[in-house]
């Protein structure tokens, strides 16, 4: 059956045709091409890699930036609507999108030179080339600053040493934007999969995202040729403000998750009969329901402003920390109540909610924990940090 989403507030009469349309192609694209397939590769641990081109064509990549790069120029709400769209196939294939988008094009566009956004950009929006985001470390995840991969400036470029971990496209990538010191200020470089010194292996066992690839970056004397070096990062502030691109895409993308574990819920309670009629039909169930409802919609209208606010110029750090913390939490807290109202049928692959339950597990750490957004909202509404 066509998925219709959820919209009790007729949210989508704020939407403009065009945002609705993109909408509409993206969740036909999911309908047809990844529902039907991702339970098997979530099963194998596998990354169904035949979407990505289809996912080109699409125009998700770098969605946002200009044409002049072979990009859609599409503005904020259109680019989060993709998002909530593709993970409403799997938080896998979300971050795919989120990855190659917000976390590699856009730095390159923001912080590259003209000779490396025009190289780069129409490729990666082409999915000619694969990338991904090297900045957490073994021993430095929510405090980044603590890095120990370090380059030294030599003769024609620099050499890094260092270990990146939790690296999504690691192992399929072509580059790896990797963030790392010089002279003790984080810089960023674009380093290639064939350099020497550099490897990606996979990390394998993993009881979430197992439908996506997740690696070690490697830097073993990697030379990287000056021109490689992104030169107007400035700092951690710009490993950071990429950051912000991509949990401005989760806070939207997680919301495709709850529809499907609310739908799913609905359904299944309206069919299952317990004691002589439909469990849908008892107060208990109906208030979940109602309560997972109520979540959805204040979700929706959160990322709606947030996106408006971004494509004004008005959106701050502070405000995607908010609604990725809400809305992380919410999506999470949503599958498991779909998986109490279907019970033991809950936790079989014949139905969506655990794998999108174990994917939440991880989105809900990536890109910034529950208790780092925390922090980072309340030093903003307080004026006092209390990161110590």
């Amino acid at each position: 059956m066509k998925f219709e989403g959820v919209d009790y507030y007729h949210i989508d009469d704020l939407l403009t045709e065009e945002e609705k349309l993109i909408r509409t192609t993206i969740r036909e694209f999911v309908e047809d091409k990844v529902i039907p397939i991702i339970e098997k590769h979530y099963r194998e641990g596998t990354f169904p890699m035949h979407l990505i081109p289809e996912m080109a064509e699409l125009g998700i990549f770098g969605a946002t930036l200009p044409e002049k790069y072979g990009c859609a120029n599409l503005n904020n709400v259109a680019y989060g609507l993709m998002m909530q769209e593709l993970e409403r196939g799997d938080s896998g294939i979300r971050s795919f999108a989120s990855v190659q988008s917000a976390l590699v094009m856009y730095p390159i566009y923001t912080f590259g030179t003209e000779e490396q956004k025009d190289y780069w950009l129409p490729k990666l929006a082409k999915a000619e080339k694969i990338g991904c985001f090297g900045l957490t470390e073994p021993d430095f995840g929510s405090n980044p600053g603590g890095m120990l991969t370090r380059a030294e400036k030599v003769d024609g470029g620099f050499v890094l040493n260092g270990t990146k971990m939790w690296i999504t496209n690691g192992t399929i990538a072509d580059v790896a934007v990797v963030w790392a010191k010089w002279n003790g200020v984080v810089h960023g470089f674009l380093v290639e999969k064939d350099f020497k010194g550099f490897s990606a292996p996979e990390m394998k066992n993993k009881h979430s995202l197992r439908a996506s690839v997740t690696s070690e970056l490697v830097l073993d004397n990697v030379f990287v040729p000056e021109s490689h070096w992104l030169p107007n990062t400035q700092g951690l502030k710009s490993a950071l403000m990429c950051l912000s691109q991509a949990r401005y895409g989760i806070a939207w993308g997680v919301i495709g998750s709850m529809m499907v574990a609310y739908t799913t819920a609905l359904d299944y309670a309206k069919s299952r009969v317990q004691f002589s009629k439909p469990i849908a039909a008892y107060q208990l169930t109906q208030a979940k329901l109602v309560w997972m409802l109520t979540e959805i919609t204040k979700a929706q209208l959160l990322v709606l402003q947030l996106g408006r606010l971004k494509d004004q110029g008005k959106a701050r750090f502070t405000h995607i920390s908010l609604a990725k913390r809400n809305n992380c939490e919410v999506a999470l807290d949503i599958c498991r109540v779909a998986r109490e109202i279907l019970g033991a049928n809950g936790i079989l692959d014949e139905y969506p909610i655990m794998r999108h339950m174990n994917n939440l597990e991880s989105v809900k750490t990536y890109e910034g924990t529950h208790e780092m957004h925390t922090l980072i909202v309340g030093e903003d509404i307080t004026g006092y940090p209390a990161f110590d």
